[in-house]
């Protein structure tokens, strides 16, 4: 099949490779500048780094799966992050028992409660019995109020606004699993895993062996229109149907082509974009279809990259535990991948979720810091803006899912009821929650669905199996 895939990051471009070993003529047609969506990447002191903060878990099967696929596993080092807390004006590490008890913001019975309660959750493997259950309440009733207001209720504030109290328990046993599931024995450390040279490396990989099947790959293609017709979709309208190429960058061969004025034509089209933008993309979508696409809403993802010339902190991820503050965690990538590797650098992710009709997300980026500068004093009384070398931000419209009690009901199956169209998008990933891992299965479970619909898929199928 002549398959079109619309989005070019983590799902999209493992969508396309699958196919392409299956023997699919895929397109690859991605609106931003580069490939890898928030994995894209920027570059500090010679070395690239992602745009928005990227680790894996010990528990990441796909990751590791396809890293050593591609020839890349030998890269993927494993390091004991620095995790801690803000709150009441101090740092406080939190990473091992003994520092949870020396946590004093809660008293020594508040102590023992949060940390038997997040052991049994981690515990828990049937998440299905905690569908109906809001994260809030399960940690008020089991957890008490106090650990709620202290430590969790902070977190799910800033991740998810004013819908802190819908998101669904599964979400945050989802979470819960997966930290302490990378933790090294006996509850010590948790372990992370960092490509050396970014995961940057894992989408260039993607995009080489793409081609090398046959495929093409464009960037700056923003599609205006899926075509249908007929109650099936026959190809997609750019919003600038020109000469449009991919051009020769980190190694990839020059692949230029003639694009006609009329829509591209494809058997199949994959949509990995936002539920939102897919609706747009298909005006004719059913009423009860398009319901469901709306029934699943978004927070915004806001992340302001700082390179600094002294280090903010010694904690490489830094819950925001207070509701004051205008983020929600500082990741300073340099306390986890040392400095020396960015020209002696220190890089310091801020992150926030917001509604975009927040006052915040509008802000410019020298406003934000504005914004940021005395909060971030607050976490060293010495910093000043004058460390500030270069400061950079990414938003993303669809950054977070806000997943709700009872979700399983609301996935949307990836064939949609137009023939020929499939959607692959965060929205899908469940139990678990959007991350590197659960993209690349997503990638991989979307070009499944579209083999089984050729002659081929037999072929894929037998291909995938372990």
């Amino acid at each position: 099949m002549n398959i079109g895939i619309i989005g070019g990051g983590l799902a999209g471009l493992v969508a396309g490779y699958e196919l392409g070993k299956a023997g699919h003529r895929v397109t690859i047609l991605e609106r931003d500048s580069q490939l890898g969506g928030q994995v894209g990447t920027l570059e500090v002191g010679g070395e690239r780094l992602e745009r928005f903060y990227h680790h894996i878990f010990t528990s990441d099967s796909h990751v590791r799966e396809l890293l050593a696929e591609l020839g890349l596993a030998s890269r993927l080092v494993w390091i004991s992050s620095k995790v801690g807390f803000f709150r009441d004006g101090s740092l406080w590490d939190f990473v091992t028992p003994r520092d949870l008890l020396n946590f004093t913001p809660l008293s020594l019975p508040n102590r023992v409660r949060l940390g038997l309660a997040s052991v049994y959750i981690q515990r828990q493997a049937n998440w299905q019995k905690y569908e109906g259950v809001t994260a809030r309440d399960w940690i008020v009733k089991y957890a008490g109020r106090r650990n709620f207001e202290v430590v969790w209720g902070p977190l799910l504030r800033g991740k998810f606004g004013e819908s802190y109290d819908k998101v669904g328990m599964v979400w945050f046993w989802g979470k819960m699993r997966l930290r302490f599931g990378s933790r090294e024995k006996g509850l010590q450390s948790e372990r992370l895993g960092y490509l050396n040279g970014s995961f940057g490396l894992l989408v260039d990989e993607l995009a080489r062996a793409i081609l090398r099947a046959g495929g093409r790959i464009f960037t700056e293609a923003s599609v205006e229109r899926i075509a249908v017709e007929n109650g099936a979709a026959r190809g997609v309208q750019l919003e600038r149907p020109e000469v449009l190429s991919w051009r020769e960058e980190n190694g990839l061969a020059k692949d230029v082509h003639d694009l006609p004025e009329d829509a591209l034509p494809f058997d199949a089209v994959i949509a990995t974009v936002p539920s939102m933008v897919f609706e747009r993309l298909v005006p004719d979508l059913p009423v009860d279809y398009v319901q469901r696409l709306k029934a699943t809403t978004y927070q915004a993802a806001v992340c302001m990259v700082l390179t600094m010339a002294r280090p903010l902190s010694h904690i490489y991820w830094l819950n925001i535990s207070d509701p004051t503050m205008p983020f929600v965690a500082v990741i300073e990538h340099t306390n986890f991948v040392g400095a020396e590797r960015y020209g002696g650098k220190h890089v310091v992710y801020l992150s926030n979720y917001l509604s975009q009709d927040n006052p915040l997300y509008r802000q410019t980026p020298g406003d934000l810091l504005q914004t940021y500068e005395p909060h971030l004093k607050r976490i060293n009384p010495e910093f000043s803006l004058s460390w500030v070398e270069s400061y950079r931000l990414f938003r993303d419209d669809s950054g977070q899912p806000i997943v709700t009690t009872n979700y399983s009901q609301k996935l949307l199956p990836m064939e949609t009821p137009v023939g020929g169209l499939y959607l692959a998008n965060t929205t899908q990933i469940y139990p678990e929650d959007r991350g590197m891992n659960y993209s690349i299965r997503l990638g991989r479970d979307v070009s499944r669905v579209v083999a089984g619909k050729s002659r081929l898929g037999g072929v894929l199928s037998r291909g995938n199996e372990k």
